[in-house]
């Protein structure tokens, strides 16, 4: 008896249970259809409850398919649910360009819509030409899709942008070494690690087969001591280092190499042991090759009056760039996943301050810099775009060896910061002045300067007949030239102040012919060729609002605020009012 009466309590606490769990099942949907329908009357579309959203029923009714007609040219498959019409995203991303995702945090799972898939970044302080380029510290030019490699020879990326076998591209040089000067201001101290300095007396972390020698000497150019290594052919597998080293993959070195010399480095998979890539570095004008697991780069001529080279290879990108080279699948070479196992020198040279680093910013941005300085028309000022461009229908291609006010503008911040950092070396001053030259030369006659309207002065990106009004680009030649103008010395910077100020004038006076009401146009190509208006894609537009902002910083002018802020709020869905 005691057993049933125990039983029978049981029962009635578990049903006590499901009728207090069901009746908060119950509170808790209303509550959420409840702030659903508060949801719709905070974006707009007044529902005075749940019921109204619903069809006039707390339950949510079934749904049934029906076919949407849009504007008589599409037939979408849809929803109706009560009074509500749902359109499926895929349609809407499509036809409105606009972004959505799925994303979960805080244990629920959202939908979050954009208009826009780029980023405003707002300045912290004023422009500095001395300090960090825009936002560039985000940038990674190396790793672009159109960066065939980075030349082992300069030191710079190859663009295969308008031309697959790749061409020294000025335009994006700068920027490469513009991110890596603001990376080196942005980023911590490198962990460097220096494998070789050639001042320790040992030799024994060396491993010199049968017939090669490896000596340490003194050399009377540096002053200090440096390694003479030689491997003849006889020799079997050069002269070399066993590594196990991990996450540092930039390597740096000093190095002079004779005729038919070589290094190597080798890199394990730390996931799979028996995956191992070899780099190879030769004495050759090539800029990549690769086979198999075997990359290629060629480091130019060699031999015994060659002076000292200082290398700065990026070890993952340059083992990236051979298997991209190859066609194989552009699957990302984690550097959390690699390690170094060993470096082996052929033929016969001498080395010093061999380094394994996290990062060499300033090496590298020293090897944009001495590009531009080495590689400028002594002549006029500029450097060439050496392959041919075409830009719009019913615009003369622009055949190569055209200069760009971009281009012009992206070397003169870089040769300002390189001349600054480096306490004055007037080569880079030098290069940087004429640098200025076509900026006063039109673009019929070769040079950057275009006319709206046969008044108003433009730098030009693409210095095109009839003229196009790019505007990120002719906004990036006003920075170099203000970089110029602040960083020289004031005998020096008249005529980039003077040409800078001349540019903020025509950028006030024709910024709201590329406000289309929601969003903006890239060029002026609408007013000079007749054609329908150059929409400017949600990144160049992003640029747009970053270099106003910037530019905001320098000339306080409202025009260049209140212009940002509205282009801000194109990014967020916002239109200008209408009629």
């Amino acid at each position: 008896m005691i057993r049933v009466n125990l039983k029978v309590v049981v029962l009635l606490l578990c049903a006590a249970v499901a009728a207090v769990t069901l009746s908060l099942w119950t509170r808790c949907g209303e509550a959420v259809l409840a702030g659903r329908g508060r949801d719709w009357e905070a974006g707009g579309k007044k529902l005075p409850n749940a019921q109204d959203a619903y069809g006039g029923s707390s339950d949510v009714q079934g749904y049934e398919e029906i076919d949407c007609h849009i504007n008589g040219e599409y037939s979408v498959g849809c929803r109706k649910e009560g009074g509500e019409i749902y359109v499926p995203f895929s349609f809407l991303h499509k036809y409105f360009e606009v972004y959505g995702k799925l994303a979960t945090y805080d244990g629920y799972e959202r939908f979050e819509w954009s208009h826009s898939y780029s980023k405003v970044y707002y300045p912290k302080g004023k422009y500095d030409p001395r300090g960090v380029f825009m936002y560039f510290e985000n940038y990674n030019v190396e790793v672009r899709e159109r960066v065939k490699c980075v030349s082992a020879t300069e030191g710079v990326p190859v663009s295969t942008q308008w031309e697959s076998q790749g061409y020294y591209y000025p335009t994006q040089i700068a920027q490469f070494g513009l991110s890596h000067y603001s990376k080196n201001l942005t980023e911590p101290e490198p962990r460097r690690t220096v494998l070789e300095d050639a001042e320790r007396d040992a030799l024994v972390h060396w491993v010199v087969p049968a017939g090669a020698t490896l000596t340490r000497m003194s050399d009377p150019h540096s002053g200090s001591h440096v390694l003479q290594f030689s491997s003849p052919d006889s020799a079997t597998g050069g002269v070399s280092l066993k590594l196990d080293h991990v996450l540092d993959f930039v390597l740096g070195l000093s190095v002079r190499l004779g005729s038919n010399s070589s290094f190597t480095v080798v890199l394990q998979s730390r996931e799979k042991r028996d995956q191992v890539f070899q780099l190879h570095y030769i004495c050759s004008d090539l800029l990549i090759s690769a086979q198999d697991q075997h990359v290629y780069h060629g480091v130019g001529h060699c031999g015994p009056a060659q002076p000292w080279r200082r290398l700065t290879r990026d070890l993952v990108v340059d083992l990236h760039k051979g298997m991209v080279y190859q066609n194989k699948p552009k699957r990302k070479l984690s550097r959390s996943k690699l390690k170094v196992i060993g470096i082996t020198f052929r033929g016969s040279g001498q080395l010093d301050n061999l380094t394994l680093s996290t990062s060499e910013h300033l090496s590298q941005f020293y090897d944009a810099a001495v590009w531009l300085v080495r590689h400028q028309d002594a002549s006029t000022g500029g450097w060439p775009n050496p392959v041919r461009r075409r830009v719009a229908p019913g615009m003369a291609d622009l055949e190569p060896g055209w200069y760009s006010a971009m281009g012009q503008g992206h070397a003169l911040s870089v040769l300002a910061r390189a001349y600054h950092h480096s306490g004055g070396d007037a080569s880079y001053l030098h290069s940087a002045l004429a640098g200025l030259r076509p900026f006063d030369v039109a673009s019929s006659a070769g040079g950057v300067l275009a006319s709206f309207l046969g008044h108003v002065p433009w730098y030009e990106e693409y210095p095109t007949q009839p003229a196009s009004f790019v505007l990120n680009g002719f906004i990036y030649a006003l920075l170099g030239l203000y970089d110029l103008s602040t960083v020289a010395p004031p005998s020096a910077a008249q005529q980039a102040a003077q040409l800078f100020r001349q540019g903020m004038a025509s950028l006030k006076q024709l910024l709201l012919l590329y406000d289309t009401g929601s969003g903006t146009t890239y060029d002026l190509r609408h007013l000079t060729l007749g054609t329908a208006p150059n929409l400017a894609r949600w990144d160049y537009h992003a640029t747009h609002v970053n270099q106003l902002l910037l530019l905001a910083t320098i000339d306080h002018d409202p025009l260049l605020t209140a212009t940002a802020e509205r282009w801000i709020a194109y990014m967020s869905g916002k239109r200008a009012a209408h009629n």
